[in-house]
């Protein structure tokens, strides 16, 4: 009998799995999102300034895969009798793969959820867009690549805003020293404040109450600083972490329920050396392939191969222009090695152009 794999969101790892699951496997397969699109996260900081994105319809996506798209809301998963439940009804599955990604973390600090504007969805960036309007001082806080690369995009395609980073770490502390300096000369010349070790307290509407008392005047706060992800996992009883990700062994598959695999933000991946990889499109895409194709030998009675996977670099867009790319050590230490500048820039905009590419045709060897 035929088995029925129900995929769950649509993001960059849910999609590549569900058109890998009904490529190597002989499963009949259903993906499920609350959009009939797919969003290119990793564009939403060009999205909120004004700048356009492809339009990309799932159907074209999944044509000719066999793939059935279902648009519609997951509300619970009941582990024990198998079901997604749908805010229209229930669907079925012999074998589930957890892809409901990660959303900004509003609820760590009292007023970011009533004040604060996130990048993370398609709608934070939409509500986002509209409240640049009339912004004349924006505080982005947090100082990871999504802070960052939000930041500068924002200075460089309105330097009529006074734009502001705050970050409760060293201002580029996950960088080499060389990143470092060449991001300090970035901000410089942008314009861009910097105020980091810098612990917000609380987020109002006239901007950011630091620990120490000291208030960071903004009439539009720019939230970056942590990710969660959905509670659907840990509701249902499958094992989480303390984050909500579902806890899997190296095949991606969740520890407490055999039947059931994550891939990207949604699931706590370490490496057969027990590094935990960090939630990123670019852990999120050759994982996903590599537990597919492990779920494709298991299907055929073959035993898969350990999680192998090395870290490259960090790419990230210093506006449209610039760029930095921090080359890294295989477990994301940074070398002293970097490029920048505009081949940068090109380096970063030809990663993000090859995430669609690896979505239309996701055999493709990633390394």
């Amino acid at each position: 009998m035929t088995e029925h794999i129900v995929v769950v969101g649509a993001g960059y790892a849910g999609l590549a799995a569900a058109k890998l699951a009904a490529k190597w496997t002989d499963s009949r397969v259903t993906l499920v999102n609350a959009r009939d699109r797919f969003v290119e996260r990793v564009r939403l900081h060009q999205f909120v300034v004004g700048q356009p994105m492809r339009d990309l319809p799932l159907e074209d996506l999944l044509k000719g895969t066999g793939v059935e798209l279902v648009v519609d809301r997951v509300t619970g998963i009941d582990a024990d009798t198998r079901k997604v439940q749908l805010t229209g009804g229930v669907l079925a599955y012999d074998r589930l793969i957890y892809a409901l990604g990660s959303h900004a973390n509003l609820d760590g600090v009292p007023g970011a959820a009533e004040h604060a504007h996130a990048v993370s969805t398609r709608d934070d960036a939409e509500r986002l867009a509209v409240a640049l309007k009339n912004a004349r001082t924006v505080a982005v806080t947090g100082g990871g690549l999504t802070g960052i690369e939000a930041a500068t995009e924002l200075a460089e395609s309105r330097p009529d805003l006074d734009v502001v980073l705050v970050t409760g770490g060293g201002f580029g502390q996950a960088l080499s020293e060389k990143g470092r300096r060449y991001l300090t000369k970035t901000f410089d010349r942008l314009g861009i404040r910097v105020r980091d070790h810098a612990n917000v307290a609380e987020v109002r509407a006239d901007g950011l109450v630091l620990d120490t008392g000291d208030l960071i005047a903004a009439d539009t706060v720019v939230w970056t600083a942590g990710f969660r992800v959905p509670d659907l996992a840990g509701q249902a009883g499958f094992e989480v972490d303390a984050r909500g990700r579902m806890v899997v062994d190296e095949s991606l598959t969740s520890i407490s329920h055999p039947d059931v695999m994550a891939v990207g933000d949604a699931a706590a991946i370490k490496r057969h050396d027990g590094l935990e990889l960090r939630m990123a499109c670019a852990t999120a895409l050759p994982t996903a392939q590599k537990a597919l194709r492990g779920l494709a030998k298991r299907l055929k009675g073959e035993q898969p191969g350990p999680l192998d996977y090395r870290f490259f670099n960090q790419c990230i867009s210093l506006g449209r222009r610039d760029g930095l790319i921090q080359f890294v050590h295989a477990d994301d230490s940074p070398k002293e090695s970097i490029l920048t500048g505009r081949l940068a820039a090109r380096y970063k905009e030809l990663v993000v152009r090859s995430t669609i590419v690896f979505e239309r045709h996701p055999t493709m060897p990633l390394s």
